[in-house]
């Protein structure tokens, strides 16, 4: 017996087609962005607080290239870019899951000028990338305080001290 792939794997889109996918969503969009290595209640909660902001909502991802210029240490992501795209598009508060190679997530933004964009609470507002744009074409941006203070890193040093 064969299987199809799950119909989650539909919502990854490749950047070259991000425009013209994410004009197909339900409006106010939604935008944010990070690498969410290794997916946790933090993630999830900030995820579905993100969404609740808006209608659809598109998540960029860092590559593994960026995760790496990050400098969150050698062995990161732990996650490759492919299985964090999946793991991001199973989750039903996601419309879209992309990715971005540069150093911020700006084209991405352009590409599917979204009319509210997000990001964590250690972000202030007016430092978060993407925000004088957002603004310029009458749109919010929000950062959303932490509920859980939960982290990747946090978590891979618990694991590495067992």
């Amino acid at each position: 017996m064969s299987y199809a792939l799950p119909d989650f794997e539909t919502k990854i889109c490749p950047p070259d087609q991000l425009a013209a996918r994410a004009a197909q969503l339900a409006r106010p969009l939604v935008f944010t962005n990070g690498c969410f290595d290794i997916l946790h209640r933090g993630h999830v909660t900030y995820l579905a607080q993100a969404a609740a902001l808006g209608t659809s909502m598109v998540v960029a991802l860092n590559s593994d290239a960026s995760v790496k210029r990050l400098g969150k240490g050698d062995d990161r992501p732990v996650n490759t870019l492919e299985d964090r795209l999946a793991v991001m598009a199973s989750l039903g508060c996601v419309a879209l899951v992309t990715w971005f190679d540069e150093d911020t997530p700006l084209q991405r933004i352009l590409d599917c000028r979204p009319e509210i964009l997000v990001k964590g609470g250690d972000w202030p507002v007016d430092k978060i990338v993407g925000c004088s744009e957002v603004r310029g074409w009458g749109g919010t941006v929000h950062s959303i305080p932490f509920i859980h203070q939960k982290s990747t890193t946090a978590l891979l040093d618990k694991i590495r001290r067992l």
